[in-house]
């Protein structure tokens, strides 16, 4: 495909998402599910840099999504700041948050890596809940509209700020995109699948490491930074399990290093949850039934399974020709004709 129209395409289909939730029927509850779905899909693609680029798994990555929620709440409330304003505290305050993090979990491995990263979550949601500085088992409320005054634009409700989740969204999904191409993301695949041979490339798998630990960062405390606006208050539930085992589900459902794989795994849990629901406490356990199967018999993903799929028709195709050439040759020469 050629370059320009390749771009045109691109261009054609970033335009007809941000009218999407309108032709499928603008409702409140449509916008909602749209807005969410930006949302959570950003959040999880800051985790899938470090699931699919790093082969690790954090469990922390829910306090990057609450401490972008809590800055934009402290920032909002106490310090006036608007949403640009507190974004910048977002984003400083994650840098912050991972490198402190980084510097300490990086240096391990694997399952002791996930272990730990779980510790400082559980850690996380104790200091948020009874903590009266970040408003304790009662959270922060009151956080404004989403204002931008110079353009005089206001976000009264999801249909007003779906806009600005879908702008988050493709802003996401270009950096996903210019990171798994830059020498970072190559950097990073090469001390996942091979450490050796990286540090023998004159690649350090400390630094890599806690590069892209400091990339992800920001891109999942984002997430928190709309959705403390979408929802006008945080509290300690933000560092639940849920929303941990929505970006591992999102992340694995489809198959990893896809660049719309995040994006779709989040829409179709989110669509059942919304759309199809069986209720609050049966939806997770689908949820995470979803995230077992998965990553007990579909490690691939959908994306995998069907490539499995088409691979074993292709094996037997080839097989039935090899074991009847003749036929095969005379059923050809028959449908060809006379």
């Amino acid at each position: 495909m050629q370059p320009a129209l390749r771009l045109a395409l691109i261009i054609g289909c970033a335009v007809l998402g941000l009218f999407l939730p309108l032709l499928l029927g603008g409702t409140p509850a449509i916008y909602s599910a749209a807005v969410l779905i930006a949302i959570f899909a950003v959040m999880a693609y800051g985790l899938d840099t470090i699931v699919s680029d790093l082969g690790e798994v954090s469990l922390a990555h829910t306090v990057f999504f609450a401490i972008g929620a809590y800055a934009t709440a402290l920032l909002s409330t106490r310090a006036g700041l608007g949403p640009l304003g507190t974004l910048a505290g977002t984003v400083v305050v994650a840098l912050l948050a991972a490198g402190i993090l980084g510097l300490i979990t990086l240096r391990l491995r694997e399952f002791v890596f996930s272990l730990v990263t779980y510790a400082v979550a559980v850690v996380a949601i104790t200091v948020a809940a009874n903590w009266n500085f970040l408003g304790g088992s009662d959270g922060l409320r009151g956080i404004p509209a989403f204002e931008l005054g110079f353009l005089g634009y206001r976000a009264q409700g999801d249909a007003e700020l779906w806009p600005v989740a879908y702008a988050l969204l493709l802003v996401t999904l270009y950096l996903m995109r210019s990171f798994r191409r830059s020498r970072l993301g190559q950097a990073a695949i090469m001390v996942h699948l091979n450490p050796r041979l990286a540090t023998m490339s004159g690649i350090d798998p400390q630094r890599t490491r806690l590069q892209v630990f400091l990339f992800s960062a920001p891109i999942t405390a984002a997430a928190g930074w709309l959705y403390a606006y979408q929802r006008a208050y945080v509290s300690a539930d933000l560092l639940e399990t849920y929303f941990l085992i929505l970006m591992l589900t999102a992340v694995v459902l489809i198959g990893r290093r896809l660049l719309l794989g995040p994006l779709i795994g989040v829409a179709v849990v989110q669509i059942q949850e919304k759309f199809f629901s069986f209720g609050g406490y049966v939806d997770k356990i689908i949820l995470g039934t979803v995230l077992i199967l998965v990553l007990a018999y579909l490690p691939g993903g959908l994306v995998g399974m069907v490539q499995a799929l088409r691979e074993a028709s292709r094996r037997v195709r080839d097989r039935d020709q090899t074991a009847f050439p003749a036929q095969t040759q005379t059923e050809s020469i028959r449908k060809a004709g006379p």
